[in-house]
């Protein structure tokens, strides 16, 4: 079987960035078990469902109770008394319609099992999780123990006596360019890269491009020994030819191989993960409190009763009996055993995820497998006093309600609390479907006065069915806020939910304003910008609500806790911002893929999009030449040539004249402006010298190596690399100009025979007709034929052009004047044809899920043409489109996990903890079955020099602007600021306008105006009637020039009566 047949790319896209082709493949022929489906075995099965292996086979001998449906989303009231597994498998089945899925309700022996490559148990006793683990385990069937009981969870693999992982982490392998290779005993290898080369000893990698000691040339893998950040040593060099120039070192990942003990040995010396750093000793004792439940329901023949003294101590006394290396921390057990009836489903969310993501390594063979036992608690969760009358045995006892679950370890006063909760859920896509499926789990909003207010502004996708499950086939195209909100009513139909539409941001700051963020107790973002949670979190730190944040990208997934006058606010811990790459990299001097990628995309732009957005500006608005004229001159001359060459130069009458251009835009990119470059700079020239004679004459003509100023060229001999004697010249600069990141390139030969070359004309020529409106072909024969009588000019280099090489040069070429004279011959051009009439062209969007629109196969054959340019090695379709399409690597199981953990940390804040130290941000990385559970960071404090102020990034001065009716004027809110808070206001602002200076000429005219009529008048423009609260700025004389005050946020509008 090839490595992409029969995956559903559209469905399972997101999912490949994280597995790959092979793993993928693997998956889609493992049969899975999952038994037990109460709410954790629920989640599983819906997570390996998502992930597409071939069948999934869920049992239960069990019929669903109340208390099921704490947790149980697939499950409803009518499902009461009914096999759990029977009422499940429709449900599951509806998920992936490549997955087969079947329930069983019988016992299992050593013949059903047999069937499965992956066996999961859930809700099991010991006595059959011992039973079964050594059947497994004789018969190399994986095997995956996982339990959660209240706020405990825990998770056991085995995966056999030789376990192979072909990629044990999953990242992207480690590349850096290659400055230098001694020839030596070993060979020292030195690398150029500002952050190091980031290899690890043991680690293997291999050579390409190399100028010189081209025999490691794609070599097999070579270990290394890492010397410094920049530096490694290899194998023995000194036989080999001397290093010369170029090159590129990429790690070889390796597969390891893993052996486990049955469960039988590992329960007595078990190697246990950390997830929390804190409860380290905490965790030890849970591995015995789970064995001791075990024991105290064989002779109960049921669970502790919530809150139950009498059980919890019997527990305590059945752990201590147990052999075990480490003391028992009996306060554990005995919150253990409060709990242990509870069925929660954040903690069925988080051990779940975990769980069905160990499914996907059993049978994909990727990533690095849990050694052996995980245990996890989240007992903070619990009241902060632990004295808390409202937790007895009588308020944590079953109801008959669907909550009896979360009843038992909250207690009844707390499910009132969690119905009347007023929530904000920003984005509705993978995590938002997972924190709506535990809002309705939860309880969240069920009863008067609550409510879940959910906002995406984006329609459903055929990628979006892998992970975003509230979502169906039928549903692509409808919107996910309301798809959503109808999907989790059928969950629980007591959810109070309202959908909207909108963009956050601040132009719908009037919607989602002071009034709206008043009423809230909780705000969630389940957004993948950036850009976007910064505002979010900026709207909550102005009105000091509580924001819980989460994200995953691939098996990588965070949860940060923001909290009004406790925590840092998201945007004073951002993510990293991905930096841009250097323009004169891109235009003339790449080094990988990443940049022929960026290169191609820019490309698209500039000949697919803009050029026809110009022509259609051109003829629709009258004042478009002059507003041009307006820019920089070099910028308004770019724009009117191009437009002049879309309508007349390149303009297309027939698909032959635009194979023809699609034919000379190849010879333009890859052929003539490589050779005009190598023309400019010389391999025999040093680095002063090339740049003194790229600069030599008085032209003004700055070129880049994919602008249009040169067009014509003519096929030429392939330029042969530079020789050693070129490399080691050393003029008085003391370095030669081709060296480290700039990589000597080589111009291109069109060959039709080429699938790559033959790829960029049909892509090429087909969106240049769709431009124009021109109908195109696919038909490669067709095409070939049109080739040979497209004429391709000859190209020579010419003297006195001037190329780009540093950022500097390209600020300096911009700002450069034109000459007029040009500007004014384009200019009449133009105006001769508009006489002539209307034209239109139809500019292309770059859409990278399509792939029948041609536009990732132009980004792919361009990009690699590039790469060949310039000796990168290509990058095939699926790293190409991941690369270009920004697109994040996303799969189920990091999801619910995170949810699961965000979920936990709701439940804190709604309890009201003051304490730091119960909250929890994290950091998960499935891959490598990493959990780091971390206290938040606390908000800094800021002082103000020469005053007693100390104030954080939450505070505020809150003024109401009415006083008997009438609203204060800006003379008494000074007053009111000064009496209040000793401050003297000298200035005020609001927004960029100044309210009010003391300096100022109207000061007395100023301080007798209504604060608003002020504002009013320094803006010059209405308040919205939406507006109620004005967020000024003061300025004081004690204040330095880094010292900034809170905000003064005044209420100015009247109190509408109730």
């Amino acid at each position: 079987m090839s490595e992409t047949a029969e995956i559903d790319e559209s469905l399972y896209s997101r999912q490949l960035y994280v597995l790959g082709h092979k793993a993928m493949l693997r998956l889609q022929t493992t049969n899975v078990l999952i038994s037990g489906m109460r709410g954790l075995g629920a989640e599983i099965a819906k997570n390996v469902v998502l992930a597409g292996v071939r069948s999934v086979t869920v049992h239960d001998e069990g019929e669903v109770q109340w208390g099921d449906l704490s947790s149980q989303f697939f499950l409803k009231e009518s499902d009461v008394g009914k096999n759990r597994a029977k009422c499940c498998e429709p449900h599951l089945a509806e998920l992936n319609a490549y997955v087969q899925v079947a329930s069983y309700t019988g016992s299992l022996n050593e013949h059903y099992l047999s069937a499965f490559q992956v066996v999961v148990l859930t809700n099991s006793s010991l006595d059959e999780q011992l039973q079964i683990g050594t059947l497994c385990h004789s018969k190399n069937i994986r095997f995956i123990v996982a339990d959660t009981k209240g706020l405990c969870g825990l998770l056991f693999c085995d995966f056999g006596e030789e376990f192979v992982v072909s990629d044990p982490n999953g990242e992207q392998p480690l590349s850096a360019i290659v400055l230098n290779i001694s020839k030596d005993n070993p060979g020292v290898v030195t690398c150029l890269d500002e952050e190091g080369h980031g290899f690890q000893n043991g680690d293997q990698v291999t050579f390409s491009g190399l100028f010189g000691m081209t025999e490691l040339n794609n070599c097999t893998p070579v270990k290394i020994e890492v010397l410094n950040d920049y530096e490694f040593s290899i194998s023995d060099t000194s036989g080999f030819m001397a290093y010369e120039n170029g090159g590129m070192v990429t790690e070889v990942k390796m597969s390891q191989t893993f052996s486990f003990k049955p469960l039988s040995e590992s329960i007595e010396d078990p190697e246990i993960v950390m997830t929390d750093s804190c409860k380290k000793e905490q965790h030890k004792t849970l591995h015995v409190a789970f064995q001791a439940l075990h024991n105290f329901v064989q002779r109960t023949k049921r669970l502790p009763k919530p809150r139950g003294e009498d059980d919890a101590q019997l527990l305590i006394e059945i752990a201590k009996q147990i052999p075990w290396k480490c003391p028992v921390n009996e306060e554990v057990v005995r919150k253990f055993a409060f709990g242990a009836t509870g069925d929660l489903s954040p903690v069925n969310a988080f051990i779940g995820g975990l769980a069905a993501h160990e499914v996907m390594k059993a049978c994909s063979g990727k990533f690095t497998p849990l050694r052996q036992w995980l245990y996890f608690d989240a007992l903070e969760c619990l009241p902060e006093d632990a004295s808390d009358c409202r937790l007895t045995e009588e308020t944590c006892s079953p109801r008959g309600s669907r909550y009896d679950g979360q009843i038992a370890v909250f207690g009844s006063a707390f499910q009132e609390k969690l119905s009347s909760q007023k929530l904000f859920m920003v984005g509705a896509g993978a995590i938002g479907c997972e924190l709506l499926k535990n809002f309705a789990m939860m309880g969240l909003a069920t009863e008067e006065g609550g409510n879940v207010t959910v906002t995406d502004m984006d329609s459903i996708e055929n990628s979006n069915l892998n992970r975003q499950f509230l979502f169906r086939p039928r549903d692509v195209g409808k919107m996910k806020s309301i798809t959503a909100a109808e999907a989790v009513r059928k969950m629980n139909p007591s959810l109070r939910i309202t959908a909207h539409q909108d963009r956050l941001g601040p132009e719908t700051s009037d919607v989602y304003g002071y009034q709206f963020f008043s009423k809230l107790d909780v705000v969630f973002t389940a957004l993948d910008s950036v850009e976007a949670r910064v505002y979010v979190d900026g709207c909550c730190v102005e009105h000091q609500k509580p924001l819980l944040e989460s994200g995953t990208l691939g098996t990588k997934g965070h949860t940060q806790v923001i909290l009004p006058f406790l925590t840092r606010s998201y945007g004073q811990v951002q993510d990293s911002q991905e930096n841009a790459f250097p323009l004169c990299t891109l235009k003339n001097f790449p080094f990988s893929i990443e940049h022929t990628l960026q290169w191609a995309r820019d490309i698209f732009e500039q000949l697919f999009k803009t050029s026809a957005e110009n022509v259609s500006r051109y003829f629709q608005d009258p004042g478009f030449v002059k507003n041009s004229l307006k820019r920089d001159s070099a910028e308004a001359l770019g724009v009117l040539e191009e437009v002049y060459d879309s309508l007349v130069t390149w303009k297309p009458n027939n698909w032959t004249d635009c194979v023809s251009w699609a034919r000379n835009q190849w010879e333009r990119l890859y052929n003539n402006n490589v050779r005009q470059l190598l023309h400019n700079f010389p391999a025999d020239k040093g680095k002063k010298e090339a740049q003194q004679s790229n600069s030599a004459s008085g032209s003004s003509m700055f070129v880049m190596a994919d602008t249009q100023d040169e067009r014509q060229g003519s096929y030429a001999d392939r330029e042969k690399p530079p020789d050693k004697e070129d490399f080691n010249e050393v003029l008085n600069s003391g370095k030669p100009f081709w060296l480290g990141p700039k990589r000597w390139p080589r111009p291109l030969n069109f060959d039709p025979d080429n699938a790559t070359h033959m790829s960029f004309i049909e892509a090429a020529a087909n969106l240049f007709a769709e431009t124009y409106g021109i109908k195109g072909t696919r038909n490669h024969q067709e095409i070939a034929e049109t080739l040979k009588i497209v004429i391709v000019p000859e190209f020579t280099p010419k003297s006195g052009v001037q190329i780009i090489t540093t950022d500097d040069e390209m600020k300096e070429a911009t700002e450069q004047s034109v000459d007029d004279n040009r500007l004014e011959e384009v200019r009449k051009k133009l105006d001769t044809l508009q006489k002539v009439g209307i034209f239109k062209m139809y500019p292309i969007e770059f859409e990278k899920d399509d792939d029948t629109n041609l536009h990732v196969d132009f980004i792919v054959a361009a990009s690699n043409l590039r790469a060949e340019n310039y000796y990168i090695p290509p990058a095939d379709r699926h790293k190409s489109k991941l690369i270009v399409g920004k697109i994040i690597p996303a799969i189920a199981t990091t999801t619910a996990a995170v949810v699961g953990l965000v979920c936990l940390e709701l439940y804190k804040v709604i309890q009201g903890h003051k304490e730091l130290s119960l909250y929890r941000d994290s950091f998960i990385n499935l891959a490598t079955a990493d959990c780091f559970l971390f206290l938040p960071s606390a908000a800094p404090v800021h002082k103000v020099a020469g005053l007693d102020l100390k104030f954080t990034l939450w505070d505020h001065f809150p003024v109401h602007g009415y006083r008997d009716d009438t609203e204060m004027t800006v003379e008494e809110l000074l007053s009111h600021v000064k009496k209040n808070h000793s401050l003297e206001v000298t200035d005020l602002f609001y927004e960029n306008a100044a309210i009010y200076l003391s300096e100022s000429k109207n000061r007395e005219e100023r301080l007798r105006q209504r604060v608003s009529e002020a504002v009013r008048a320094a803006t010059k423009k209405e308040i919205p009637e939406t507006l109620s609260v004005l967020k000024l700025i003061a300025n004081i004389e004690e204040l330095g020039l880094d010292d900034k005050l809170p905000p003064i946020h005044y209420s100015f509008r009247k109190a509408k009566p109730e």
